[in-house]
């Protein structure tokens, strides 16, 4: 029997697997989330390059009305091909739906920063801002971002801040038994965005940890948390709230073909 036929289906198996591969590596590429395990609490992560990916906040519609519901947002930017890869809660928000805090979309600002004192998790100074500006994604303590007033693309103010300045927030408690259902946002020194759900509930302390210590984020905002923490993603098979929402962060695939500029 002739060695060239068995050669030839080798080589053809070699090239199959590595066609495999390589696909499995692309759509890799093109999902920015995975699920990751970190002292002994489950998140889902999302890194999010702000070279490949678009990230747009949305509250209400062209009529007026919110949103309400991460799977209403658009699938796709309008006259883009990007599509949505994943959208989560943006920030705290009153009962009409309307942002606590400041509240800027695509260069707009329609709330205004809130530097009140109060209650609840929003109120735990210092509380903070997650922004895009001139292409580069910050999170800032909300007095510093009002002292340096950029000229945000986007802006969404949140709190209590999670890490500052490679410090955990001065009130979090490591043995806390407050556990909630969390979500947050932080900014790597690359430039990178990095968005955590937790899977379970867990406490600031041991969340801003993950931020901080896994996560190498200098800085990182909380978002919300308990019924309010919520996420879609449809290659995750995650479909978002239950509960209405105000402000939304979503995040699209960036359409990099050659015709389009």
């Amino acid at each position: 029997m002739s060695t060239r036929p068995k050669a030839t289906r080798i080589a053809f198996l070699v090239l199959a697997a590595t066609s495999l591969v390589d696909s499995d590596s692309a759509l890799a590429q093109v999902q920015p989330c995975r699920s990751k395990e970190y002292a002994h609490n489950v998140y889902t992560v999302c890194e999010v390059d702000l070279a490949k990916h678009t990230v747009r906040l949305y509250w209400k519609r062209t009529d007026g009305t919110p949103y309400a519901s991460l799977s209403s947002l658009p699938r796709t930017l309008e006259h883009e091909a990007g599509r949505l890869l994943f959208a989560t809660n943006a920030g705290m928000f009153d009962p009409t739906l309307k942002p606590v805090g400041l509240y800027v979309e695509q260069g707009r600002e329609l709330v205004h920063a809130n530097t009140r004192s109060g209650y609840g998790n929003f109120h735990m100074k210092p509380n903070g801002v997650f922004y895009i500006a001139v292409g580069k994604a910050a999170v800032a303590e909300t007095q510093a971002f009002l002292k340096q007033r950029p000229q945000a693309d986007l802006a969404t103010q949140s709190g209590p801040m999670l890490v500052i300045n490679g410090r955990l927030h001065p009130r979090f408690d490591r043995g806390s038994t407050s556990l909630k259902a969390r979500n947050g946002v932080g900014v790597r020194a690359d430039g990178k965005v990095i968005f955590a759900i937790s899977q379970g509930e867990v406490s600031f302390d041991a969340f801003a940890r993950l931020f901080r210590d896994d996560l190498n984020c200098p800085n990182a905002l909380f978002l919300d948390g308990g019924s309010a923490s919520s996420f879609y993603a449809p290659s995750l098979n995650s479909h978002g709230n239950l509960l209405s929402l105000g402000p939304m962060l979503a995040v699209f695939e960036r359409d990099r073909s050659p015709s389009r500029h």
